[in-house]
């Protein structure tokens, strides 16, 4: 048996656990170290490969379809710096516990440390923001390592997916050859049927005794809140609300938590606290005794700091995932079980006389601000609020939204609101970066139909590369570039009073001209001017095929003082509110 023939017997068995274990789709970026694997990944009938020639973009890409697939997804490249280059997604991974499978490959141990081309130490390269690495061993052809193969794959898909899930690093040292014989690679498709290993993870869950306690914690609670942040998994969302309606607490519902969108009962689901928490007055009418937080933490400052003050309140963490969601630094309980079966069993005992006059000052507070917050349409000028208000009337149905960092996400905080329309948004949340956002939303519009990023113009010139996979995968793709010439979150910032230096450091202004970007990548490009022409323009996107990309200019310092008028506004309609609950 030669080194081919190992070659071949160790990389598909592999491959093949890999689908085996449900794995469907792969992430490739071209290189020679990575040929055996490579290959074999194309020419397996039940995985779909993606090339993408920016390993920094394909990192992004393959982050955005695990997101939207909800499951493991794979990632391959050749050895060096095409594997440091994984390096920014895989930190986003982590965070926002995204299943990625990531195999670079490797020179052999005799070609490390001596100076041979490409080769870096790629040993641990990723520290601690993986869940798991494996050094995988040479190929050989025998029972046992065929096996051990099989079992790294199965292993491998398995930590990605447990809770919390997240990115594994699997490296591969391979000796030339590296052309596997792909004919005989089929045998090693069907040699097991079955996986090498059945891994069932569960769900954790809570004893009865915790349950009773819980129940009674809650049943004897007045002033309750619940806070959603992002939530990865659709079956919450009908089983926190129903939770809600039995307690009377009104939910706290970051955009990314999926509860301002759809088809459900949202009567208790408050959507513009990142606004009137700004309000000192509005600050103090709410004391809550009980804080109930799923999900990621929100996006928003202000309610991060209202969290803060409220150290009178109980905070119950709920996290399927047993990580430590807590940068309050105030939980009393941090909750490790499955947050649907908790919902569930404690709304089945909790027996409490429904009080709901609590919920009822929240949403009076709520309908104010959306009132107040609805006068940013009549802007003339383009605008960002006004552009995030204007999206749930022209987002088509079922659609997906994908978000920047910086200010997008903020002003889709503030201005996306309740809506019956089942938009999904979604964006990088886990560290926050500007890097990788258009490779990730391209990922995620290879699963999903009609998906739209609004994006800054810094972040959108961090990652123009990632528009290649929109020209050569044909996919259509709408991207609402705001430009304000600069990072505007930072005019938000103390930094600003730095009038001196500001620009150069925090503004830094590029003046680029992104319709040489749309012509380069193949796209339709398009300046908007009036509200009119976005709105007729944005509509016949989701009719016209591949990249579009749609630039809204706006002014950084009209945008500044548009919100602070705003929330001046809010200010005076919540004192009305709360003269009127008072008399």
């Amino acid at each position: 048996m030669n080194d081919r023939d190992a070659l071949t017997a160790y990389a598909a068995s592999f491959v093949d656990e890999l689908a085996q274990n449900q794995m469907k789709h792969v992430v490739v970026s071209p290189g020679s170290r990575s040929t055996p694997l490579a290959l074999l990944l194309v020419e397996h009938p039940d995985i779909k490969t993606h090339i993408n020639v920016d390993e920094r973009s394909a990192a992004f890409f393959a982050l955005g379809l695990a997101k939207a697939l909800k499951e493991p997804v794979g990632l391959l490249c050749t050895s060096g710096t095409a594997a440091a280059n994984y390096h920014p997604a895989i930190i986003e991974a982590f965070y926002s516990r995204v299943p990625l499978v990531v195999m670079t490959a490797d020179r052999p141990h005799e070609l490390r440390d001596v100076g041979a081309p490409q080769a870096i130490d790629q040993i641990n390269l990723y520290g601690k923001q993986v869940k798991w690495f494996v050094e995988m061993a040479l190929p050989e052809n025998s029972d046992e390592m065929i096996r051990y193969a099989r079992t790294i794959g199965a292993r491998a898909v398995a930590t990605a997916s447990m809770e919390p899930s997240g990115p594994v690093h699997l490296n591969f040292p391979l000796r030339e050859p590296l052309i596997p014989n792909l004919k005989q690679a089929e045998e090693y498709r069907h040699i097991k049927l079955t996986p090498a290993v059945m891994i069932d993870s569960g769900i954790r869950s809570l004893t009865p005794s915790q349950i009773e306690a819980l129940t009674s914690t809650l049943s004897q609670a007045k002033q309750g809140i619940i806070v959603c942040g992002e939530l990865r998994n659709p079956e919450m969302k009908e089983a926190i609300i129903a939770l809600a309606d039995k307690l009377a607490f009104p939910i706290l519902a970051d955009p990314l938590s999926q509860l301002r969108s759809g088809t459900h009962e949202k009567d208790g689901i408050i959507e513009t606290y990142d606004t009137f928490l700004r309000d000192e007055v509005a600050k103090e009418a709410f004391y809550p005794d009980v804080v109930l937080r799923f999900g990621a933490m929100p996006v928003s400052k202000p309610l991060l700091l209202f969290l803060k003050k409220q150290k009178q309140a109980m905070t119950l963490v709920i996290d399927g995932g047993a990580g430590w969601r807590e940068p309050a630094g105030l939980a009393t309980s941090m909750i490790y079980c499955d947050e649907t079966d908790f919902c569930h069993r404690i709304g089945e005992n909790l027996t409490r006389a429904t009080e709901r006059n609590w919920l009822g000052l929240w949403q009076s507070i709520n309908e104010a601000t959306k009132h107040a917050l609805s006068s940013i349409r009549d802007e003339v000028e383009l605008s960002e609020g006004k552009l995030f208000s204007l999206l749930q009337d022209l987002m088509p149905a079922g659609s997906t939204l994908f978000v920047g960092n910086s200010m997008p996400i903020r002003d889709l905080d503030t201005f996306f609101l309740n809506n019956d329309k089942k938009i999904k948004t979604m964006a990088n949340r886990g560290a926050n970066g500007i890097d990788g956002v258009v490779s990730t939303a391209l990922g995620v519009s290879t699963v999903s139909e009609n998906t739209v990023l609004a994006i800054g113009d810094l972040s959108f010139f961090h990652d123009m590369n990632g528009l290649l996979a929109a020209k050569l995968q044909k996919q259509n793709f709408t991207v609402l570039l705001i430009n304000n010439d600069g990072g505007g979150i930072f005019s938000f910032l103390p930094q600003a009073n730095e009038k001196e230096h500001f620009e150069t450091l925090f503004g830094t202004p590029h003046g680029l001209d992104f319709s040489h970007a749309a012509s380069l990548y193949g796209g339709k490009y398009n300046k908007v001017q009036t509200w009119e022409e976005l709105k007729q323009v944005f509509t016949e996107s989701f009719e016209v095929p591949g990249l579009k990309i749609i630039e809204v200019p706006t002014e950084r310092e009209s945008n500044l003082q548009t919100h602070r008028n705003l929330w001046s506004f809010v200010s005076q309609e919540i004192k009305k509110v709360l003269n009127r609950e008072i008399s």
